[in-house]
Protein backbone atom coordinates (compact mmCIF):
# COMPACT_ATOMS: atom_id res chain seq x y z
CA UNK A 1 0.00 0.00 0.00
CA UNK A 2 1.29 3.47 -0.87
CA UNK A 3 1.87 5.47 2.31
CA UNK A 4 2.73 8.83 0.72
CA UNK A 5 -0.86 9.99 1.20
CA UNK A 6 -1.85 8.80 4.67
CA UNK A 7 -5.61 9.17 4.27
CA UNK A 8 -6.55 6.78 7.07
CA UNK A 9 -3.94 8.22 9.42
CA UNK A 10 -5.20 11.75 8.92
CA UNK A 11 -8.80 10.68 9.53
CA UNK A 12 -7.85 8.78 12.69
CA UNK A 13 -5.90 11.71 14.09
CA UNK A 14 -8.76 14.08 13.33
CA UNK A 15 -11.17 11.86 15.21
CA UNK A 16 -8.81 11.37 18.14
CA UNK A 17 -8.22 15.10 18.44
CA UNK A 18 -11.91 15.99 18.30
CA UNK A 19 -11.86 17.27 14.71
CA UNK A 20 -14.17 14.60 13.27
CA UNK A 21 -16.42 16.13 10.64
CA UNK A 22 -16.68 13.59 7.82
CA UNK A 23 -15.97 9.97 6.91
CA UNK A 24 -13.60 8.41 4.39
CA UNK A 25 -15.21 7.69 1.03
CA UNK A 26 -13.90 4.72 -0.94
CA UNK A 27 -14.42 3.91 -4.60
CA UNK A 28 -13.70 0.29 -5.52
CA UNK A 29 -13.64 -1.80 -8.66
CA UNK A 30 -16.42 -3.97 -7.20
CA UNK A 31 -18.63 -1.95 -4.87
CA UNK A 32 -18.40 1.53 -6.29
CA UNK A 33 -18.85 4.25 -3.67
CA UNK A 34 -18.76 3.28 0.01
CA UNK A 35 -18.59 5.41 3.16
CA UNK A 36 -16.17 4.23 5.83
CA UNK A 37 -17.42 5.45 9.21
CA UNK A 38 -14.43 6.60 11.27
CA UNK A 39 -16.08 6.05 14.70
CA UNK A 40 -16.29 2.32 13.94
CA UNK A 41 -12.51 2.13 13.85
CA UNK A 42 -12.46 3.31 17.48
CA UNK A 43 -14.97 0.73 18.67
CA UNK A 44 -14.89 -0.74 22.14
CA UNK A 45 -15.06 -4.47 22.80
CA UNK A 46 -18.83 -4.27 23.30
CA UNK A 47 -19.17 -2.60 19.89
CA UNK A 48 -17.05 -5.18 18.06
CA UNK A 49 -18.71 -7.77 15.80
CA UNK A 50 -18.83 -11.31 17.19
CA UNK A 51 -15.95 -12.44 14.97
CA UNK A 52 -13.63 -9.85 16.53
CA UNK A 53 -14.82 -10.66 20.05
CA UNK A 54 -14.03 -14.32 19.41
CA UNK A 55 -10.56 -13.41 18.16
CA UNK A 56 -9.96 -11.38 21.32
CA UNK A 57 -10.89 -14.41 23.43
CA UNK A 58 -8.49 -16.68 21.53
CA UNK A 59 -5.43 -14.42 21.79
CA UNK A 60 -2.70 -15.80 24.02
CA UNK A 61 0.95 -15.31 24.88
CA UNK A 62 2.94 -12.64 23.07
CA UNK A 63 0.74 -10.97 20.43
CA UNK A 64 1.54 -9.11 17.21
CA UNK A 65 -1.35 -6.93 16.03
CA UNK A 66 -0.74 -6.35 12.31
CA UNK A 67 -2.41 -3.37 10.67
CA UNK A 68 -3.52 -2.14 14.08
CA UNK A 69 -5.26 1.03 12.87
CA UNK A 70 -6.46 3.11 15.82
CA UNK A 71 -5.29 0.39 18.23
CA UNK A 72 -8.71 -0.75 19.47
CA UNK A 73 -7.80 -4.45 19.51
CA UNK A 74 -4.32 -3.87 20.95
CA UNK A 75 -5.72 -1.57 23.64
CA UNK A 76 -8.32 -4.12 24.72
CA UNK A 77 -5.74 -6.91 24.89
CA UNK A 78 -3.22 -4.68 26.68
CA UNK A 79 -5.82 -3.79 29.30
CA UNK A 80 -6.43 -7.52 29.81
CA UNK A 81 -2.76 -7.94 30.71
CA UNK A 82 -1.48 -9.34 27.42
CA UNK A 83 1.91 -8.47 25.94
CA UNK A 84 1.03 -6.81 22.62
CA UNK A 85 3.09 -5.29 19.83
CA UNK A 86 0.95 -3.16 17.49
CA UNK A 87 2.23 -2.23 14.03
CA UNK A 88 0.87 -0.29 11.07
CA UNK A 89 2.37 1.33 7.98
CA UNK A 90 0.32 4.47 8.63
CA UNK A 91 2.16 7.13 10.60
CA UNK A 92 -1.14 8.73 11.62
CA UNK A 93 -2.47 5.41 12.88
CA UNK A 94 0.55 4.89 15.12
CA UNK A 95 0.38 8.47 16.39
CA UNK A 96 -3.26 7.75 17.26
CA UNK A 97 -2.28 4.54 19.05
CA UNK A 98 0.25 6.41 21.14
CA UNK A 99 -2.31 9.08 22.02
CA UNK A 100 -4.63 6.28 23.14
CA UNK A 101 -1.81 4.85 25.29
CA UNK A 102 -1.10 1.70 23.30
CA UNK A 103 2.24 1.08 24.97
CA UNK A 104 4.13 -0.85 22.27
CA UNK A 105 3.15 0.54 18.87
CA UNK A 106 5.38 1.40 15.92
CA UNK A 107 5.37 2.27 12.24
CA UNK A 108 6.37 -0.99 10.63
CA UNK A 109 5.64 -3.12 7.58
CA UNK A 110 4.99 -6.77 8.46
CA UNK A 111 7.52 -7.79 5.80
CA UNK A 112 10.26 -5.97 7.74
CA UNK A 113 9.87 -8.12 10.85
CA UNK A 114 12.40 -10.92 10.52
CA UNK A 115 13.72 -12.22 13.80
CA UNK A 116 10.92 -11.84 16.36
CA UNK A 117 8.56 -14.69 17.25
CA UNK A 118 5.02 -14.52 18.61
CA UNK A 119 2.44 -16.84 20.12
CA UNK A 120 -0.41 -15.04 18.34
CA UNK A 121 -0.39 -12.99 15.16
CA UNK A 122 -3.60 -10.99 14.85
CA UNK A 123 -4.78 -9.54 11.53
CA UNK A 124 -8.38 -8.34 11.69
CA UNK A 125 -10.76 -6.17 9.65
CA UNK A 126 -10.08 -8.34 6.58
CA UNK A 127 -6.51 -8.78 7.69
CA UNK A 128 -5.57 -11.10 4.84
CA UNK A 129 -6.25 -8.24 2.45
CA UNK A 130 -2.97 -6.55 3.22
CA UNK A 131 -1.13 -9.06 1.03
CA UNK A 132 -2.90 -7.28 -1.86
CA UNK A 133 -3.04 -10.00 -4.55
CA UNK A 134 -3.25 -13.76 -4.99
CA UNK A 135 0.33 -13.78 -6.26
CA UNK A 136 1.50 -12.47 -2.86
CA UNK A 137 -0.76 -14.66 -0.72
CA UNK A 138 1.58 -17.66 -0.52
CA UNK A 139 4.65 -15.59 0.44
CA UNK A 140 2.53 -13.60 2.90
CA UNK A 141 1.33 -16.73 4.72
CA UNK A 142 4.83 -18.21 4.70
CA UNK A 143 6.23 -15.02 6.20
CA UNK A 144 3.62 -14.99 8.99
CA UNK A 145 4.42 -18.65 9.64
CA UNK A 146 8.11 -17.77 10.07
CA UNK A 147 7.17 -15.38 12.89
CA UNK A 148 5.32 -17.98 14.97
CA UNK A 149 6.65 -19.57 18.12
CA UNK A 150 6.12 -23.33 18.51
CA UNK A 151 2.37 -23.95 18.87
CA UNK A 152 1.70 -20.38 17.75
CA UNK A 153 -1.39 -19.23 15.88
CA UNK A 154 -2.41 -16.72 13.24
CA UNK A 155 -5.90 -15.27 13.69
CA UNK A 156 -7.20 -13.51 10.62
CA UNK A 157 -10.45 -12.77 8.88
CA UNK A 158 -11.70 -12.19 5.36
CA UNK A 159 -14.89 -12.00 3.32
CA UNK A 160 -16.07 -13.92 0.29
CA UNK A 161 -17.28 -11.12 -1.99
CA UNK A 162 -18.79 -13.36 -4.67
CA UNK A 163 -22.19 -12.20 -3.40
CA UNK A 164 -21.46 -8.74 -4.81
CA UNK A 165 -21.58 -9.96 -8.41
CA UNK A 166 -24.65 -10.52 -10.55
CA UNK A 167 -25.86 -14.13 -10.83
CA UNK A 168 -24.86 -14.58 -14.52
CA UNK A 169 -21.29 -13.63 -13.62
CA UNK A 170 -20.80 -15.78 -10.54
CA UNK A 171 -20.11 -19.15 -12.16
CA UNK A 172 -17.82 -17.62 -14.75
CA UNK A 173 -15.83 -15.79 -12.07
CA UNK A 174 -15.47 -18.91 -9.94
CA UNK A 175 -14.17 -20.88 -12.94
CA UNK A 176 -11.73 -18.14 -14.00
CA UNK A 177 -8.26 -19.58 -13.42
CA UNK A 178 -6.40 -16.40 -14.37
CA UNK A 179 -8.20 -13.62 -12.50
CA UNK A 180 -9.45 -14.15 -8.95
CA UNK A 181 -12.65 -12.27 -8.23
CA UNK A 182 -11.49 -11.24 -4.78
CA UNK A 183 -8.72 -8.98 -6.06
CA UNK A 184 -10.00 -5.43 -5.68
CA UNK A 185 -8.62 -2.01 -6.58
CA UNK A 186 -9.87 1.03 -4.69
CA UNK A 187 -9.02 4.57 -3.76
CA UNK A 188 -9.94 6.67 -0.74
CA UNK A 189 -11.06 10.27 -0.48
CA UNK A 190 -10.93 12.33 2.72
CA UNK A 191 -11.52 16.07 2.98
CA UNK A 192 -10.86 16.50 -0.72
CA UNK A 193 -7.62 14.50 -0.74
CA UNK A 194 -7.36 11.37 -2.89
CA UNK A 195 -5.20 8.35 -2.16
CA UNK A 196 -3.31 6.46 -4.89
CA UNK A 197 -4.98 3.27 -6.13
CA UNK A 198 -4.73 0.51 -3.53
CA UNK A 199 -4.81 -3.25 -4.13
CA UNK A 200 -6.69 -5.38 -1.59
CA UNK A 201 -7.56 -9.07 -1.42
CA UNK A 202 -10.80 -10.67 -0.26
CA UNK A 203 -10.76 -14.48 0.02
CA UNK A 204 -13.28 -17.28 0.05
CA UNK A 205 -12.66 -19.93 2.69
CA UNK A 206 -11.70 -22.75 0.30
CA UNK A 207 -9.08 -20.63 -1.43
CA UNK A 208 -7.61 -19.62 1.92
CA UNK A 209 -7.52 -23.25 3.09
CA UNK A 210 -5.78 -24.34 -0.11
CA UNK A 211 -3.20 -21.56 0.11
CA UNK A 212 -2.58 -22.23 3.79
CA UNK A 213 -1.97 -25.92 3.10
CA UNK A 214 0.64 -25.06 0.46
CA UNK A 215 2.36 -22.86 3.05
CA UNK A 216 2.43 -25.72 5.58
CA UNK A 217 -0.37 -24.32 7.73
CA UNK A 218 -3.55 -25.87 9.08
CA UNK A 219 -6.58 -23.64 8.51
CA UNK A 220 -9.43 -24.02 10.99
CA UNK A 221 -12.68 -22.12 10.57
CA UNK A 222 -13.42 -20.52 13.95
CA UNK A 223 -16.55 -18.52 13.26
CA UNK A 224 -18.64 -17.16 10.42
CA UNK A 225 -19.99 -13.63 10.54
CA UNK A 226 -23.33 -12.20 9.53
CA UNK A 227 -22.33 -11.16 6.03
CA UNK A 228 -20.05 -13.63 4.20
CA UNK A 229 -17.14 -12.92 6.56
CA UNK A 230 -15.26 -15.49 8.59
CA UNK A 231 -12.48 -15.91 11.16
CA UNK A 232 -9.83 -18.61 10.88
CA UNK A 233 -6.95 -19.88 12.96
CA UNK A 234 -3.78 -20.90 11.09
CA UNK A 235 -1.29 -23.15 12.86
CA UNK A 236 1.89 -24.86 11.72
CA UNK A 237 1.27 -28.21 10.11
CA UNK A 238 3.80 -30.41 11.90
CA UNK A 239 4.70 -33.63 10.04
Amino acid sequence: MNTETDIIGKALLDYQSGNYSENIITYSSVAGRYEMAIPLIFRTYDEMPEIEKRAMELCRGSILDVGCGSGSHALFLQNKGHKVKAIDISRGAIETCKLRDVKNSSICNIWDIKFEKFDTILALMNGVGMCETMAKLGPFLSHLKSLLKPNGQILLDSSDIIYMYDEPLKERLIRDNENYYGEVIFEMVYKGEFSPHISWLFLDLNTLKSSAKKAGLNCELIQEGLHYDFLVSLTINNP
